[in-house]
């Protein structure tokens, strides 16, 4: 990989994320009636690594990781009930993604290691971030929510499994 494509990544993601958060944070005051809540977009590269992708799987990991856990001990200085937090999905049927599954191989390779045997839907991830962002977790920050189906590293079902 050219350390061109490893700094605009983590530019794009990471330092896009950081600004993101700094500009925003800015625009909050303490005596506000709505707490900010600023919900990080990772991924499950970020927790695993991807073999081609280590710009990608490395802004992932910062961001989910050392970025989130920072910010959510920042956040409440701009507000006491200030929260942080991210979701991490893996794979997600998209555009993009639907043509990938259309290999049988890269399929099984997604869902090898997948429990729940699917695709994570874009309502499945909206559904996270709406939740992060929301009253009902009003005690919750620092936190990444995984929406990846109960991926792990490990091979969980075979392909006549998946058939």
């Amino acid at each position: 990989m050219e350390l061109a494509q490893f700094q605009n990544t983590i530019g794009i993601n990471l330092t896009g994320s950081f600004l993101f958060a700094k500009h925003f944070l800015r625009q909050v005051s303490g005596d506000s009636p709505i707490p900010p809540r600023v919900v990080i977009t990772g991924s499950t590269a970020g927790k695993y690594g991807e073999q081609g992708h280590a710009d990608y799987a490395s802004s992932k990991s910062a961001l989910q990781y050392g970025f989130l856990l920072s910010l959510k001990n920042e956040i409440v200085k701009h507000h006491p009930q200030g929260r942080a937090n991210a979701v991490a999905p893996g794979w997600v049927s998209t555009p993009m993604a639907t043509e990938s599954m259309k290999n049988p191989e890269t399929r099984y390779k997604a869902l090898g290691t997948t429990p729940m045997r699917k695709i994570a839907s874009p309502e499945d991830v909206v559904d996270s971030l709406l939740f992060l962002a929301g009253r009902c977790s009003g005690h919750i920050t620092g936190q990444c929510v995984m929406v990846e189906g109960g991926m792990e590293g490990r091979v969980l079902n075979s392909k006549e499994d998946l058939a």
